[in-house]
């Protein structure tokens, strides 16, 4: 049975309790009570259609509730933006690119997906001036904000942000599981994502180590912003068709960052050279029979370890 903790919800904390208490303790919280702006009580379905249009967005189109970034098992499809909303919010659809059932899902993204940064003010101005962002962190640390709108039931993969982000539901009911970075090796993980899809009936033959995973949970009610710190695993159900905006701001100085990073989940530079390094090093151990390449390899995570763990995590 895998451990689990609730995360921990607190009223009206202002940018500088956020600073000072929270934010350097690295772990995700609830924030509840903060001034979010009329978008609350305004997003409506017939407001969200209205307010934007018929202008075309591209979204992801699900047969399954549990949508899987590493098997593709979902398609892109373009939708005028009133009809998509229309259609996310229905259960059962009359009209449906896969089946009746379908699950949608919007995230936005900038004008040149491979250049330019999801910025509601950009691609969706008239929603963006109902939305109050709760700036807690420095004009020039900001990086992104994703608007997103998905079906109820959609599931979406375990995976990790290399920043910091607030995860504002304004809409609808989300459950968020979430794991430590320390737990990463439980995890499964291909590249930023995690191969186990199901967190709640995991297959344990061919995931056996998940259930050390230290599970966090929380439900988002609208209205409420969880701050999820950079490298927090996390893992998102949609219990009703809702309305969310993600804000990703950049922890580290800007110059760590991938400058080719449209999305904010490239590895930092000096951890994708260190990946590069170790997979030279590994290559070169190859020179050496099994018994010797074995011995090296333990030593060399001794070695790691020592070097760079951290021993201080609660």
């Amino acid at each position: 049975e895998q451990p689990e903790v609730a995360v921990e919800r607190l009223d009206g904390v202002t940018r500088e309790r956020f600073l000072r208490d929270i934010y350097p303790r690295r772990k995700p919280v609830v924030l509840t009570g903060l001034e979010l702006g009329t978008c609350t009580t305004k997003w409506t379905i017939d407001y969200l259609s209205q307010a934007e249009g018929s202008k075309e967005v591209k979204i992801h189109v699900s047969a399954v509730p549990q949508m899987d970034f590493l098997s593709k098992n979902f398609v892109y499809r373009t939708l005028p933006f009133d009809v998509f909303v229309r259609r996310a919010a229905e259960v059962k659809h009359k009209e449906y690119f896969l089946t009746k059932d379908e699950k949608y899902y919007l995230r936005s993204v900038g004008e040149d997906v491979r250049k330019d940064i999801a910025d509601i003010r950009k691609q969706f101005p008239i929603l963006a001036e109902d939305v109050h962002i709760p700036e807690y962190f420095e004009k020039e640390q900001f990086f992104s904000s994703v608007f997103r709108i998905s079906s109820a039931g959609l599931q979406l993969w375990t995976h990790y942000d290399v920043m910091d982000n607030f995860l504002i539901q304004v809409t609808g009911k989300k459950r968020v599981v979430l794991y430590s970075p320390r737990d990463a090796p439980y995890l499964y993980l291909s590249g930023t994502k995690s191969e186990v899809l199901d967190v709640d009936n995991p297959d344990l033959e061919k995931y056996p180590l998940f259930v050390k995973a230290k599970r966090y949970q929380c439900v988002l009610e609208a209205g409420d912003v969880l701050f999820i710190p950079a490298l927090w695993f996390h893992n998102v159900i949609s219990e009703e068709f809702g309305v969310a905006l993600n804000v990703f701001w950049k922890h580290l100085p800007a110059e760590s960052y991938d400058k080719t990073d449209t999305y904010g989940n490239k590895d930092p530079m000096a951890a994708s050279r260190a990946m590069q390094i170790l997979d030279r090093a590994l290559k070169t151990l190859e020179e050496l029979p099994e018994e010797y390449r074995d011995f090296y390899a333990r030593r060399m995570v001794l070695r790691i370890q020592e070097k760079a763990y951290r021993n201080d995590y609660g």
